[in-house]
């Protein structure tokens, strides 16, 4: 499979949005404030290429949200893989301390990069990825084609 694209070498980019620039789409807000589970669980699937499915990375936040009240520990490591992937600046402060003391605000940031890149996280990544082949964009290799009738 394909992915998003990554940031050559030791390149590095400004996220797209602040931190706190959540309320620039009242949607996504309240979305992310009533069940961030959701937000969560689509950007996971975009920033895995389609390896955990949105309903599984919700699922996995609801559950260690309800039992442990920890579900920042998960959500911060989908940020480094992001930052990793776009060679983001870790801002303003440790992916950990972003998502424990601003949780709603940095999964709107990272649904709204993801955006800013191309992607519509609502659609998922294999809709993602045949919307950036459809226009051009290799998002998979290319398969083996034989001679056929």
């Amino acid at each position: 499979m394909g992915g998003p694209p990554v940031a050559a070498g030791n390149a590095t980019s400004q996220w797209s949005s602040g931190l706190f620039d959540c309320f620039d789409d009242c949607g996504l807000c309240c979305l992310t404030c009533w069940c961030p589970c959701i937000t969560f669980g689509r950007v996971a699937e975009i920033v895995d290429r389609g390896e955990t499915s949105c309903g599984t990375s919700g699922a996995m936040y609801t559950l260690l949200a309800y039992l442990t009240g920890c579900q920042w520990i998960y959500s911060c490591s989908y940020r480094s893989k992001m930052r990793a992937q776009f060679g983001l600046p870790e801002d303003p402060c440790c992916d950990c301390c972003v998502h424990f003391l601003c949780e709603p605000c940095a999964l709107c940031q990272q649904y709204k990069e993801l955006k800013a890149r191309g992607f519509d996280p609502d659609l998922g990544w294999d809709l993602n990825a045949q919307r950036g082949a459809g226009a051009g964009q290799a998002m998979y290799a290319p398969s083996a084609q034989g001679m056929g009738r």
